[in-house]
């Protein structure tokens, strides 16, 4: 396969999120698939094999689900104005409705969806978090929601209790989890001055699931909010750890992140007996445990497609269509920084001598670089290409130190920097051909890059650039500096593009004449379809052959 064929192949190749399954009808399950082009959700009979397109959304969907019955998927389709509202269609077919007329506008701050039909939902509306329920109506239709807490803070619906008498609220702002009854009177809240996040409740009881960092990393905790009573799992395992619920409460399905990569174990909370899944080497990005015990998990490596896989030893599901070519194996490198050892995920061509001309992709604080298939990273390998990812400060996964030490951009560009010198000096990369690249708050930490320390690198690309909240300081204060080709690639129509800091910054690099393009796209309708992906990252491609000398 050419070279062009094989990278576009991975950007159309069809890609499926994690089936979800009613609890109470495991039979029924609901998935997203790019099978039209654009994430869609699709209803997948388990019994017959079967699976029907439930949307077609032109922007996409980015979340759905199912009700415990298996009556009802659920799904969000947010608006050009991304504000839009829950959408519910019967299982077997039917036409779409829109369950909850009266919720409001603003964005969603969770759903949780009971056995009996009690649904509840939450709304962000600017700085306040409005919670209501809808109780089932004649014929299983709900009502009107009714407003039953109104808090002043950023809050998320995490979940309903088995009986429905609970439910689970995140608090974002203070960090704690806070329990109510349907009424909106307060239970119990956990706040204890560290990260805490509630995961959900027990299959068959109160006990609540949530994750804490009172040792420096997330754990799992087990509260029960009528009594007060909290176990916390210590395991020694040395990454960050999620965990779920097995269908019968006695058991967790442990979750380990630890150097880009995933490790599952199954913890009997009776003896306290932690036993490893076998899994293959990579990221399983989702798992979850099914009512006969097995456990099934969405599992991608650098090298190998995303496939949703069974400890059973199945394939679950095939998402259909062409699969996407494999790519190259991501080998790890350990730098010394300024502020401790940088863990950095490295990609190199199949085929060529090095030193390579090199990406260095860069992801904003919150998120991290890990060894899941990629096919932008495939597409820079394809061309060429090394590919370097850093888990600089500020990355997770490598403990709450580490996430938290990212507050100040200019922190993780010294470690970017000392990741790039290292893959110079190794003879890894051409110091005469180096791309800084980002998307997001890594295509905003990228522009400060090539502007802070301007003298490392040759390239800037930067896709739809945003800082994130209290980001300082900016790109355009350092742009006077800039040296090298700027490729800015700027959504139109985005309704989070406030105040257009792509427009202020490519104007700022015209009047000193800097050398720079501007890529534009319509970004107001959902999420990028295919093609447009492609589009970008063939723009992307050009604009580095043609500066670095490869054309």
């Amino acid at each position: 396969m050419k070279t062009e064929d094989r990278w576009q192949a991975r950007f159309r190749a069809t890609r499926m999120s994690m089936p979800a399954w009613a609890a109470n009808a495991p039979s029924r399950g609901v998935y997203r698939s790019t099978a039209s082009g654009r994430w869609e959700v699709y209803a997948w009979d388990r019994v017959n094999g079967t699976s029907r397109r439930v949307t077609e959304s032109p922007g996409g969907v980015s979340h759905a689900t199912i009700d415990p019955r298996g009556a009802w998927i659920w799904w969000s389709a947010d608006g050009a104005d991304g504000h839009g509202p829950w959408w519910r269609q019967p299982f077997g077919g039917g036409p779409s409705e829109i369950p909850l007329p009266g919720l409001g506008a603003g964005r969603s701050a969770g759903l949780a969806l009971g056995a009996t039909g009690t649904v509840i939902a939450g709304v962000h509306d600017g700085p306040v978090t409005r919670i209501h329920v809808a109780r089932p109506g004649d014929g299983g239709h709900g009502q009107d929601p009714a407003l039953i807490a109104e808090y002043a803070e950023r809050a998320c619906v995490a979940g309903l209790a088995h009986d429905e008498g609970l439910i689970a609220l995140n608090l974002g702002d203070r960090r704690a989890v806070r329990v109510v009854r349907q009424c909106g009177e307060t239970v119990n809240e956990l706040a204890d001055g560290t990260s805490l996040r509630a995961v959900r409740f027990a299959p068959g009881d109160n006990r609540l699931l949530a994750l804490h960092e009172r040792r420096g990393r997330p754990e799992p905790l087990i509260w029960d909010p009528m009594t007060g009573d909290q176990r916390e799992v210590w395991l020694r395992l040395p990454g960050e750890i999620c965990a779920d619920w097995y269908s019968d409460g006695g058991a967790l399905l442990i979750i380990h992140h630890h150097r880009g990569r995933t490790e599952l174990y199954r913890y009997d909370l009776r003896g306290g007996v932690l036993k490893p899944i076998e899994t293959e080497r990579g990221v399983i990005s989702v798992a979850k445990v099914r009512p006969d015990g097995t456990v099934e998990y969405a599992w991608s490596s650098s090298a190998q497609p995303p496939v949703i896989r069974s400890t059973s030893g199945l394939v679950v599901i095939n998402p259909g269509g062409p699969a996407a070519p494999p790519s190259v194996p991501a080998e790890d490198a350990d730098v010394e920084g300024p502020g401790g050892r940088v863990h950095a995920l490295v990609s190199r061509p199949a085929s060529g001598d090095a030193p390579y001309p090199a990406v260095f992709l860069l992801h904003g604080p919150g998120t991290q670089g890990d060894d899941s298939f990629a096919p932008e990273v495939a597409a820079w390998v394809d061309h060429g290409f090394a590919v370097v990812r850093a888990n600089h400060r500020g990355s997770t996964g490598y403990g709450s130190a580490w996430r938290d030490g990212g507050r100040d951009p200019l922190s993780e560009l010294d470690d970017v920097e000392a990741v790039r010198d290292w893959a110079v000096a190794s003879g890894l990369a051409d110091p005469h051909r180096l791309v800084l690249a980002g998307r997001g708050r890594g295509g905003h930490l990228a522009l400060l890059g090539v502007g802070a320390r301007p003298a490392k690198w040759s390239l800037c690309v930067a896709a739809s650039p945003e800082p994130g909240p209290g980001r300082a300081p900016t790109p355009i204060a350092y742009a006077e500096a800039v040296d090298a080709p700027v490729l800015l690639l700027a959504g139109e129509n985005d309704p989070d593009r406030t105040g257009s800091p792509v427009d202020a910054y490519a104007a700022r690099l015209a009047v000193l004449g800097k050398e720079h393009e501007v890529y534009r796209y319509d970004a107001g309708r959902g999420l990028l379809p295919v093609e447009e992906q492609i589009r970008q990252m063939a723009a992307q491609l050009a604009f580095a052959r043609k500066h670095l000398g490869l054309a």
